[in-house]
Order: structure tokens, then sequence, then C-alpha cells
């Protein structure tokens, strides 16, 4: 197997069932040390999600509100949602290790891993909606993380951008999320989603970590001050800081942010 041709194939096959099976024999062959590195041709910007013809894509102001979370359906557009940010993170693992090359095997080992932790969070919410008689692919989905990972073409931006804001933010609404589930404990289905949140939380701190190493990386090698950071989410998603509640101080401490960040991160909550 040949690494970049086959990422490729894996970014571009929309059916869940068929990318993840993929998925399984590609990693399995790069953990016995079977894949080479002979794709010779330029990486390519995609114009679509690799999900585009197995979801509907929506405006993300447009995708059904998570309420009622007591009830079946409630939940169900609950797991749908966390269904289709795993889904996404797929593919931004991949292509991390698809676009961005010769960074050595500590790049492409970290994110396909994480690639791995992702895979196992979607099909383990992907079990939960199917206890609830639904699937992934039932409700309309947006592709805000994949137009993100398409504006960041440069191993600085992407690492700011993916996983030091948009998975850094799934650090501070996952513990949002389990507080409206908590009064709702006695229902078997919903103490199964907070057990798979709670696995999916602790697992993204080492993902946002990673993100912090590769974006330290990434200044060094382009000369830029860490606080390039912030003139970076600046121009993708303007006034995002500071924030005023709900910060994960802990967990984004965790992940690499240093005290100077979290400050102008939490407005001194940190």
């Amino acid at each position: 197997m040949e690494l970049y041709s086959t990422l490729e194939t894996l970014l571009t096959t929309s059916d869940p069932s068929e990318k993840i099976s993929l998925f399984r024999t590609f990693y399995a062959a790069y953990r016995r040390g079977e894949i080479t590195r002979e794709c010779t041709t330029e990486p390519i910007v995609f114009t679509h999600p690799s999900y585009h013809e197995h979801c509907k894509v929506i405006d993300p102001q447009d995708v059904p509100r998570r309420t009622k979370l007591n009830t079946p359906h409630g939940q169900i557009l609950l797991l749908h949602a966390i269904a289709h940010i795993e889904y996404s993170a797929i593919d931004l693992a991949l292509d991390a290790v698809y676009r961005f090359r010769g960074l050595g095997e500590a790049f492409d080992e970290d994110w396909l891993v994480v690639a791995d932790d992702e895979v196992r969070h979607f099909e383990m919410i992907v079990s939960l909606l199917e206890e609830l008689g639904s699937s992934y692919g039932e409700f309309p989905v947006h592709d805000a993380l994949f137009e993100a990972s398409m504006r960041t073409l440069s191993l600085h931006e992407r690492m700011a951008v993916v996983p030091r804001y948009l998975e850094a933010n799934g650090l501070d609404a996952t513990p949002l999320i389990l507080r409206k589930l908590e009064p709702h404990m006695g229902d078997a289905m919903i103490q199964k989603i907070v057990a798979a949140l709670h696995v999916i939380l602790e697992e993204e701190v080492d993902h946002v970590r990673k993100g912090d190493v590769w974006f330290e990386y990434a200044c060094k090698q382009e000369h830029q001050e860490l606080s390039s950071y912030f003139d970076i989410i600046d121009k993708h998603y303007p006034n995002s800081f500071p924030r005023k509640v709900n910060v994960n101080c802990d967990a984004r401490q965790r992940a690499g942010f240093d005290k100077d960040e979290l400050a102008k991160i939490s407005l001194n909550q940190c």
C-alpha cells in the first residue's frame, strides 16, 4: 500500500462503512510497517467533503436543534450531531498526513493515531444511534469543519485552527452537554451517552495536545511567534476571544495552552 494514494482514496470515499473498512486495512498495514511513500503527485484541494453523497449538506444555522434530551428524538439529534463531528474529524486527521508531507514518521504517527481514535469514537456513537433506531445520514449536516480545513493549507494555520481552535472548542462544549444530560441520568440511554462523551472528552485532550506540539513546530519553521495563534484565529473566526464563560481551563491546560493564552481566551477565568 502506498501512503498518499491510499489516503486520497480514503478522503474521497463517501460511504462510512466502506471508509472505515478501508481505514482498518490500511492502518493495520501501517502498524506492520508495510506502507510505502512513492506518490509524486501534489495533494488535492478538495471541493467537497467525503460525506457529500451520504449526507444532505445544509447551512450550519439550519441544522436541526438538539432539544428535549429526555426524549428518544432529542437523543437521536444529539447523537447524530456528535457522530458527524467525529466522522468529520476522521477526515481532518487523515488530511493532515495527506497534505503536510515530509515532516517525518512522528507527524504521520500522531495523526494516524488520532484518525484511529476518531473512527472508534464514530463507531461508538453510531452504535447508540442504531440502538435508537436511527443511523448516520438520516439528518442533514453542515460542512463547517471541512471548509475550515480547506481554508488552512499551511501547517501553521491548520494546527492553529483545527486542533487548537475547533477541537479545543469541543473541550469547552462537552462539559456543557454533560450538564444538560445530568438531570436525566435515570434514563439508560442517557447513561450510555454520558459514558461515551467522557471517553471522547479525555481522548480529545490528547488530540489538542498533539496539535499544540505541531503548532509550535510550525512556528519555529516559519519564524513565527507562538502568539500568532491569536492572529490566525482572528483571521478565520473574528471576535472569538475572550470568552466570558464556559472555558474548560483544566482540559485546555492539559492540552498545552499556557497561562498567558488562557488569560486571553477566558477573560481571566483560568
